[in-house]
């Protein structure tokens, strides 16, 4: 978490235009080279034209950005989102992508309408609901589902299969029939996001690696002459390689309009009665609004000001933001850590960075719309699958056997039910594993859904919170709730001892509590775990109160 800044916070709104406007343009900037290829990348994976990205991130920055309830998060479509709109697009098209690709549009438009009802309900508090391993479960597997669909367009090759096993299990064939040109492409991007990534050079670090993997592919896509369709013959020397013709031409790189008002499609809502089209709602609303609260938190803790998000507000202004990128043709939005994280390590301090950044990808595509159309594909696919290598990396595995064998299995049980069914079922399947594994520990049922907690306030300057029973993810929202309305500048302590069980999910959550009200100037302490016995050395594992 970041540390207090020395100063007081900037101000908001105009009066915090006028003071950091060069720092916030500066930020703005910087955001928008790295934001530009993401958005293209991402639209085109989820089966929408390119342009879409473009329209969702511009939207999310000029708009979104002005009654949001963040400071330095940067809003846009992101590659968690891929999974589900490219579901959508396919189901819904029936081997029509333009088909779908309407469809897919009227289902992100309704789904808005229950994001900001989330929002207006103050569902805000909900990201707790779901288990820590579950949610880390969900987006590795969405990164493995983005590697396995995006390593064949980095190496010029069209799988047959369209499900997730199915392309999986072809990779292997795409990689001995790949298209030599395209694959040099592609491999030299996925090299530079490698090699960049263990740059320390300050200022070397200060260009972003997408820009570097776009402009390299865009160089050796003019030494290629992609612009013009010709055919190769590839006659590799090893055995176990085929002999096989192979085609380049433009249409392995970005196409667009001539015209960018040509970018923009109205929703169709024919199917607004079919099963499958409120699957595509309930998914793009529940997956939306999950990585937009989990992601909204996790820029608080880099903020340098240690500021708080209005999760409430921030989700009523990504659903409106939505609804009407949905009107027009673009990608849904979240709000998106990885381009946070640039924004706040480029210095900026106010939304406005976000405004910014919406603004120059808005002249960029107006002015010169013909460089978008010399990217090629693969250098996309690239920083697709560098992203989608970081969501699923051994890393992530390692991290959670960390916390406990347990969160582990639930970690997996989770992959394994997004890639056998879809995301929907297995995120339930995962939560209903933790919910079977907590039953197994001793929680009564009716404790499942019900905590019993005691806020003791009668010390003017201490107020105790004793919690009874089984503190797990499922009964854990209405004491958040509690917690969020206590007044800063006291003493809180949290007293464990009567606790039977303290899941890693509430575990996360009381400490990260502790970390805020702490740089917030209060003080917050927590008693009582040393009657408990962790799961795993972790300092966040599952706990069971020790036998007497």
């Amino acid at each position: 978490m970041a540390t207090l800044h020395p100063v007081a916070p900037p101000k908001t709104g105009l009066a915090g235009l006028r003071d950091n406007w060069r720092a916030d343009v500066v930020a703005g900037f910087l955001v928008f080279l790295i934001a530009l290829p993401l958005c293209l990348g991402i639209a085109m994976a989820s089966g929408f034209p390119p342009m879409s990205g473009i329209i969702g991130a511009v939207i999310g920055g000029m708009i979104v950005s002005r009654f949001s309830g963040s400071h330095v998060t940067i809003n846009g479509p992101a590659a968690g989102l891929i999974v589900v709109i490219l579901a959508a697009v396919q189901s819904l098209g029936e081997g029509d992508p333009m088909a779908g690709y309407r469809y897919t549009l009227a289902a992100i438009v309704v789904a808005s309408g229950f994001q900001i009802l989330l929002g207006l309900l103050k569902a805000g508090r909900l990201n707790v609901f779901f288990p820590s391993s579950v949610v880390h479960g969900m987006l590795a597997a969405i990164g493995i589902i983005i590697m396995a669909k995006q390593i064949h367009v980095m190496l010029g090759v069209k799988p047959e299969s369209s499900e997730i096993l199915g392309t999986i299990g072809e990779i292997p064939h795409s990689l001995a029939s790949l298209n030599p040109e395209i694959a040099i492409i592609g491999f030299s991007g996925l090299a530079i996001l490698i090699l960049w990534s263990m740059v320390r050079n300050r200022r070397l670090k200060m260009i972003p690696a997408p820009l570097v993997v776009v402009g390299v592919g865009m160089l050796l896509e003019r030494y290629f002459d992609l612009d013009h369709e010709h055919v190769y013959m590839f006659m590799p020397d090893q055995a176990f390689l085929p002999h096989h013709a192979y085609t380049v031409g433009p249409k392995f790189l970005v196409s667009i309009p001539d015209n960018v008002l040509g970018s923009f499609y109205w929703p169709d809502f024919g199917k607004l009665g079919t099963g499958a089209f409120w699957g595509a709602v309930v998914s793009i609303c529940l997956v939306g609004s999950l990585e937009t609260l989990l992601s909204a938190t996790a820029v608080d803790r880099l903020d340098p000001w240690n500021r708080h998000s209005d999760l409430n507000r921030d989700l009523t202004a990504i659903g409106i933001g939505n609804l009407l990128s949905g009107l027009v043709g673009g990608l849904p939005m979240i709000a998106e850590i990885v381009r946070s994280s640039a924004n706040i390590a480029n210095g900026a301090r106010t939304s406005w960075a976000n405004f910014f950044h919406g603004s120059f990808l808005a002249f960029f595509v107006i002015v010169f719309p013909g460089l978008i159309h010399e990217i090629p594909l693969a250098s996309l696919a690239a920083l697709l699958v560098y992203t989608g290598f970081r969501l699923a990396s051994p890393r992530e595995f390692a991290k959670t056997m960390d916390i406990g064998p347990e969160q582990l299995a639930i970690f997996v049980i989770t992959i394994i039910g997004v890639l056998a069914t879809d995301l929907l079922f297995g995120v339930l399947l995962g939560i209903l594993a933790e919910l079977i594994l907590h039953l197994a520990h001793g929680v009564k049922p009716g404790n499942l859904l019900r905590i019993s907690y005691v806020i003791d306030r009668s010390s003017t300057d201490e107020i105790r919170v004793q919690v009874h029973g089984a503190a797990i993810f499922s009964n854990f929202i209405g004491l958040k709730s509690a917690l969020a309305d206590l007044p800063a500048g006291k003493t809180v302590v949290f007293d464990l001892a009567d606790a039977s069980l303290i899941c890693h999910t509430v575990m996360d959550f009381i400490e990260n509590y502790r970390r805020d009200y702490n740089a917030h100037g209060g003080r917050c302490l927590i008693k009582g775990l040393d009657q408990h016995l962790r799961y795993s050395d972790h300092p966040l594992a599952l706990r069971r109160k020790a036998k007497a």
